[in-house]
């Protein structure tokens, strides 16, 4: 029997929740509203975030409605163009992933409108290796089966990995994130893969920092490897 879950997204004005089935799992629905302080939050309890859909704007005269004056809500055919590359790059293949609104508003698609930011993900099973700077990662399946990562990340998102030795100064920044796909490029359809997680490979997202590479992957059988997608950099 499946067990549904509720993950809630906190927010100084307003949150919205709704769960719904998806093939190979179900999926957790999150809405924020378009308040300056608002986090957007999505948590998988285990395995890891693989984002569906993504939508800034507005599809309905409901959500996010409660004190707002009638002509704020009147599109509802108000949507920003490339949201769920966004959310995919920056959470994909993470346990967890917070993002401001404003990140996403790049743009105002609906002049006057109030608008939100809605994500649909589901969490998948995967193995999460963490390894710190001028280290070598090394992917490795058991015989028969390949790689294929969900995502990877090169920066720092918190004070305790890969912290032993390091003076303050160099773990302070807990906002360090470059997601990359080089991981994914260079591993997926491999039994084995080893990559450095170095300046010279992921750039240097927080001059001064120590970083550490995070990737989340699993193995399989190639007959049953599913097509991954991945958000291109340019």
């Amino acid at each position: 029997m499946l067990l549904f879950r509720l993950t809630t997204a906190l927010s100084l004005a307003a949150a919205c929740l709704a769960l719904s089935t998806y093939p190979g799992g179900f999926t957790e629905r999150v809405i924020t509203c378009d308040d300056l302080h608002n986090v957007h939050s999505l948590k998988c309890d285990s395995g890891v975030i693989s984002v569906i859909s993504a939508l800034y704007g507005r599809q309905d005269g409901v959500t996010c409605s409660e004190h707002r004056p009638p002509q704020q809500l009147t599109n509802t055919d108000c949507s920003q163009a490339g949201t769920v590359d966004v959310i995919k790059n920056r959470c994909d293949g993470k346990q967890v992933c917070e993002i401001n609104t404003n990140v996403v508003r790049t743009s105002d698609p609906c002049f006057g409108i109030y608008k939100y930011l809605e994500t649909k993900y589901i969490c998948l099973p995967a193995i999460r290796l963490f390894v710190c700077e001028h280290s070598l990662a090394l992917l490795t399946c058991e015989e028969g089966q390949v790689i294929s990562v969900y995502g990877a990340d090169y920066g720092r998102r918190n004070q305790a990995t890969c912290s032993y030795g390091r003076p303050a100064s160099q773990i302070q920044n807990v906002h360090c994130s470059s997601p990359s796909t080089k991981v994914a490029k260079r591993c997926n359809g491999k039994n084995s893969c080893s990559i450095r997680a170095v300046n010279s490979e992921f750039g240097d997202p927080c001059f001064g920092t120590y970083k550490y590479l995070e990737v989340a992957y699993v193995c399989e059988y190639p007959a049953f490897a599913p097509e991954k997608s991945f958000h291109e950099e340019s």
